[in-house]
């Protein structure tokens, strides 16, 4: 076997599993990479499974790549990132941030599209709005990212995924490359990020309800069309009686400040992020907590989401937009997600019950943030 460019095979971890599935024909270095040139005697996602741990000992996290002729294997040292600025996640966060400022100002504090166009810098005066929907939804991301990066994980930063109405983002993301080293830190991670999204979360909502209602304009009061209603889920609710606030207005001229609105994106966020399937937080958690078994729960959730859009339209008569479609789109994301599987952990040590107790008090908080008819389109 031949080393490219001077590697010294005797550093280079060579353990016998790579030996024993790994016909290796050459090993190159490119910066803090080692490259396993050869072809895999098994399958894939098998090789990893027999690799991986003993790379992880030697302070390695592996990937495998398709070559033309064969394979190459990557090891690199645990916890290193590509150098330089991160240009895609700051230019989605500029994105997002834009279309926030638009979603907010024209739709909840009401600035007319014409003072817009004449005007764009008008936006500026929704940023309460979107440092509560951002605040929410970075804190939760930021979270998985800290705990990642103290376990030497191989995480992203958060990509912030800009849109339209009505909260101009569909929510925010992180990557994870390489395998997850034990059930224990799988937990970790998952549950990182719900519990400081939740915390960020209260925190926005409270400030929210203790600012002043926004007055509604007459001539939106005299609009006709339909209108969205975001009904309250328990947590709100509950937030808004502990300080004596109200979470609405009979005054149809009085709305709540946006800042709630924030808070609500949280809850709900974080309500779909806590489904236990898939490369969901629920399904990392769910995974570190039940071990294999998890993939029977996961089975089970597409059917309870088809179910609910089911109870609401043929048993209480809700159309589809009513949250029916709402739920049966989550009951198709759920199926499409469950066949990939959750994060498989390299080590399958069971949790012990103090992290249970956490997974198990975060479920039960995240249960307070659901709704059964969450958003309505009705005739204003």
């Amino acid at each position: 076997m031949a080393d490219s460019e001077g590697v010294d095979p005797d550093p280079v971890p060579r353990p016998e599993e790579l030996e024993s599935f790994f016909h290796l024909v050459d090993v190159r270095r490119d910066g803090e990479t080692i490259q396993y040139v050869g072809e895999s005697l098994v399958p894939e996602r098998a090789l990893l499974d027999r690799v991986a741990p003993a790379f992880y000992e030697a302070g390695y996290e592996v990937d495998l790549r398709e070559v033309e002729g064969g394979h190459v294997l990557l090891a690199r040292p645990i916890g290193t990132r590509p150098d330089g600025i991160p240009w895609a996640n700051l230019g989605l966060l500029l994105a997002t941030i834009l279309t926030t400022l638009f979603v907010g100002a024209y739709g909840w504090y009401y600035v007319p599209l014409s003072t817009i166009r004449s005007n764009p810098l008008t936006i500026l005066q929704a940023w309460p709005f979107t440092a509560a929907v951002l605040g929410v939804l970075l804190t939760h991301e930021l979270g998985h990212y800290a705990v990642g990066r103290y376990y030497g994980v191989n995480v992203s930063l958060p990509y912030v995924i800009p849109f339209v109405f009505p909260f101009g983002t569909l929510g925010a993301i992180i990557r994870m490359k390489g395998r997850i080293p034990s059930r224990r830190v799988l937990f970790d991670i998952g549950a990182a990020g719900p519990i400081a999204g939740l915390l960020a979360t209260v925190v926005v909502t409270a400030i929210g309800l203790s600012l002043d209602p926004i007055a509604v304009p007459e001539r939106v009061l005299q609009r006709s069309g339909e209108v969205i209603i975001f009904n309250d889920p328990p947590l709100l609710t509950w937030i808004a009686d502990a300080l004596g606030r109200p979470t609405g207005y009979e005054d149809s001229a009085k709305a709540v400040h946006p800042v709630v609105i924030g808070g609500w994106v949280g809850m709900f966020f974080t309500l779909l992020n806590l489904l236990p399937v898939g490369q969901l937080d629920g399904g990392h958690m769910t995974r570190a907590m039940l071990g294999e078994r998890q993939e029977t729960l996961a089975a089970l959730v597409p059917g309870a989401l088809f179910s609910i859009a089911a109870y609401l339209h043929l048993v209480l008569d809700y159309g589809i937009n009513e949250s029916v479609g709402l739920w049966a789109f989550w009951g198709l994301f759920a199926t499409v997600i469950a066949v990939s599987g959750s994060a498989t952990p390299l080590d399958e040590s069971e949790l012990g019950w103090p992290r249970l107790l956490v997974g198990i008090a975060t479920f039960l908080v995240g249960a307070t943030c659901f709704m059964l008819v969450p958003i309505q389109v009705v005739a204003a």
